[in-house]
């Protein structure tokens, strides 16, 4: 095709629209493409023959529904039936095609679809498409315009029919199809009673507002969305039957106004500015006016607050300015809003003073309510704020979270939040706020002080590091006690769940001979264990307090160390808590050791007297002799399970004078002897004289000979 000369291109570009729609023009089919359809749903069948009705000049398939999501079957008979072309459904963005559109012999077609809201379908309709045959036959299309209709009811039963002039009823109204009834959100104007119907929260209501006195009848002519069919099927409506309904209306009462603040803050900017509100239009108000508000119906109350009106809204709102200048609590009255000393209209809000904090008060779990601030990492503890005002406020406790709490209190004088401390908190104080503002007020962080037991606290006396309070009793120790030495296991005293934080300890020693003598005394105060590097608290507990490296006992002693102490003496070491920096009772452990012995060397000078001795070579004993004296070496036997108490036997050598006192003509029998002698004593400590046995044998210096001996003695203890 060739361009004309001289011809725009935006001429030819409208020549070949004309072309093309000439052309699609003549694709259209002359003849219809179905000789029938027919809708079928759960009860009734509906045919394009029987059931069809005019809509603006055009036929339409009606048909009723009673489910937004119908569901219906179509059969669909074809005007000529083509195998080789067969009949094709549109798909629609108003429905859902269930089964594909399936021959049923050479008769007719099946499928089955679901409605998508039917209410709010518009322009409803049913497109068939055949394709072109091999005989040269165009594609034709056929499009079938449904209707659906359905019946709907409409009931109005009040219980009751007393209004008064200028004062806004609403009443429920009753249907079986919610959603197919038309709602106004304008009134009537210009009647007794004038209305409208809404829907809130999906229940229809009716509002009606009267205007004259006496017995009136209210009319309300309701409309559908979707219209149903009257005269037989035959014509289309949309208008329900009148509604109608006697009221008594009464001289007009005082209406109540709605605000859309309830709380009000009283300040310097709200009594000389103002604060903007929203209120119920009153229907006599007059922009740009003072009215005054009073907390009583009669002239003369107290001035609350004055409203001015600036401008009507929308929605049958006044925008306004409201200046307070008294408190007032909802609870206390209704707020009067008057023109001219004449009450006008009722409404009710809080006026209320700056939120002001006096107090704030702190309780730990399972203690009381204490003026304290202090709060610790991990914790959970509830704050008490006092003061007035304090329920419209919105504290905000900085980095810590508030537990919503059954036993939360909340009221103008007072509110309690439970909150929780984090354990890795790294603030020292936790300020309150109200509104994003500082109250003046704050929780300090302190560290867990608590005492933790005594297992961080190791000792070691010549053996292995032993736990402290795993030590029950006095521990004997049978060698030489080299040194005492106290280590810390920082990582025992904080876990995951339990923080105690830094632990005070007191070292209080006593050394102590074997007659239980006092030799030397030491107090070491303020040992301070710090938390190890397990601790999620670590690097708030470094201080140059802390305890670093072990506690060496001879260090502290002056006079004796422990390498130089006597058998049986004592080492007693009482560790506990220091009581003033904890405000619960702390921990004691006592430590005894014992420098115990199994054996004892001494020099015995004892008195023998009445020995019986034997010589060698004779066949019996001498007669008793007189008194002895004898000088012996002896060891002595400890009890193993008795502190410093012998055993009643002991084992000697050594030299007896035998009958060294004897002064007499006859001391012919005097003589020196070198014996080894065993010896029973008495186990009495608080005797000083005692007797003991002896046995042994030894030999004579004088006579040259061996012998055996047997006898008492006599023992003093000094």
């Amino acid at each position: 095709m060739r361009f004309l000369p001289g011809c725009s291109w935006l001429a030819s570009l409208a020549v070949l629209l004309c072309l093309s729609g000439s052309a699609r023009a003549q694709t259209l089919p002359s003849t219809p493409l179905l000789r029938d359809l027919v809708l079928r749903t759960d009860t009734t069948r509906y045919a394009l023959s029987r059931n069809t009705i005019g809509v603006q000049g055009e036929p339409n398939l009606y048909f009723y529904y009673r489910q937004d999501d119908e569901t219906a079957e179509l059969l669909v008979y074809p005007l000529s039936w083509q195998a080789k072309a067969p009949l094709r459904l549109r798909r629609s963005a108003d429905f859902v095609l269930l089964d594909s559109l399936s021959a049923v012999g050479t008769q007719f077609y099946r499928t089955k679809i679901r409605f998508k809201d039917l209410p709010a379908a518009r322009f409803l309709q049913l497109t068939f498409t055949q394709a072109a045959d091999s005989a040269g036959r165009p594609p034709l299309v056929q499009t079938v315009n449904l209707l659906p209709v359905t019946r709907t009811t409409l009931e109005f039963k009040p219980t009751d029919t007393e209004l008064f002039v200028g004062e806004e009823k609403v009443f429920d109204l009753t249907s079986n199809n919610p959603k197919n009834i038309r709602v106004s959100t304008e009134w009537t104007k210009g009647q007794d009673i004038d209305w409208r119907i809404v829907q809130e929260k999906g229940q229809l209501r009716l509002r009606v507002v009267p205007n004259e006195l006496g017995t009136r009848l209210l009319t309300v002519r309701p409309q559908t969305e979707r219209p149903f069919l009257t005269d037989n099927n035959r014509r289309l409506s949309y208008g329900l039957p009148p509604l109608r309904q006697e009221f008594t209306v009464k001289a007009s009462r005082l209406r109540f106004l709605s605000v859309d603040k309830k709380e009000i803050t009283m300040d310097e900017l709200s009594r000389r500015k103002g604060v903007e509100i929203i209120l119920d239009n009153g229907r006599t108000f007059d922009l740009k006016r003072t009215y005054r508000i009073e907390d009583q119906e009669e002239a003369g109350g107290a001035l609350m607050a004055e409203l001015f009106t600036r401008q009507y809204l929308t929605n049958d709102r006044v925008l306004c300015w409201l200046r307070v200048y008294n408190t007032h609590r909802q609870s206390d009255s209704y707020l009067y809003i008057k023109e001219n000393d004449q009450a006008k209209y009722i409404t009710n809000f809080n006026i209320s003073p700056k939120t002001a904090i006096s107090s704030v008060q702190v309780r730990h779990r399972g203690g009381d309510w204490g003026p304290s601030l202090n709060v610790n990492p991990g914790e959970t503890v509830d704050v008490r704020l006092e003061g007035e005002s304090l329920q419209k406020a919105r504290f905000h406790f900085e980095d810590v979270a508030i537990i919503p709490s059954d036993s939360s209190i909340r009221s103008d004088a007072a509110v309690v939040y439970r909150v929780q401390v984090p354990q890795t908190i790294d603030k020292r104080r936790v300020t309150i706020f109200n509104a994003g503002q500082p109250t003046g007020y704050a929780l300090s962080v302190k560290e867990f002080q608590r005492p933790h037991p005594l297992d961080f606290v190791a000792v070691n006396f010549g053996e292995s590091p032993r736990v402290i309070n795993r030590l029950n009793g006095p521990v004997l120790y049978d060698r030489t006690i080299s040194d005492v030495v106290f280590s810390f296991n920082p990582n025992g005293i904080d876990t995951e769940s339990q923080l105690y934080g830094k632990q005070y300890l007191t070292f209080d020693i006593r050394t102590q001979n074997a007659k239980g003598e006092l030799i030397e005394m030491r107090t070491l105060d303020n040992v301070v264990v710090c938390p190890g590097d397990n601790s999620v608290r670590a690097a708030f507990y470094q201080d140059k307090q802390c305890q670093v490296g072990n506690i060496s006992l001879n260090n502290l002693l002056s006079s004796r160390k422990t390498y130089d102490l006597d058998d049986w003496s004592t080492i007693i070491i009482t560790i506990r808590h220091n009581q003033s920096q904890y405000s619960e009772p702390g921990f004691t452990q006592k430590l005894e050791l014992v420098l115990k012995r199994r054996i004892k060397f001494d020099i015995d000078v004892s008195f023998p007297g009445g020995l019986l001795t034997k010589y060698k070579g004779e066949s019996s004993y001498t007669s008793f002799g007189g008194i002895s004296l004898a000088m012996l070496g002896q060891l002595s036997f400890y009890h193993p399970e008795k502190i410093n108490r012998l055993r009643p036997y002991k084992v000697g050598a050594g030299f007896v004078a035998l009958n060294a006192f004897d002064l007499s003509k006859n001391g012919g029998n005097r003589d020196l002897g070198v014996v080894i002698l065993g010896s029973i004593y008495p186990t009495r400590r608080d005797a000083k004289l005692t007797f003991p046995l002896y046995l042994g044998g030894g030999y004579l210096l004088s006579k040259g000979a061996p012998f055996f001996l047997l006898g008492p003695g006599i023992g003093v203890r000094l």
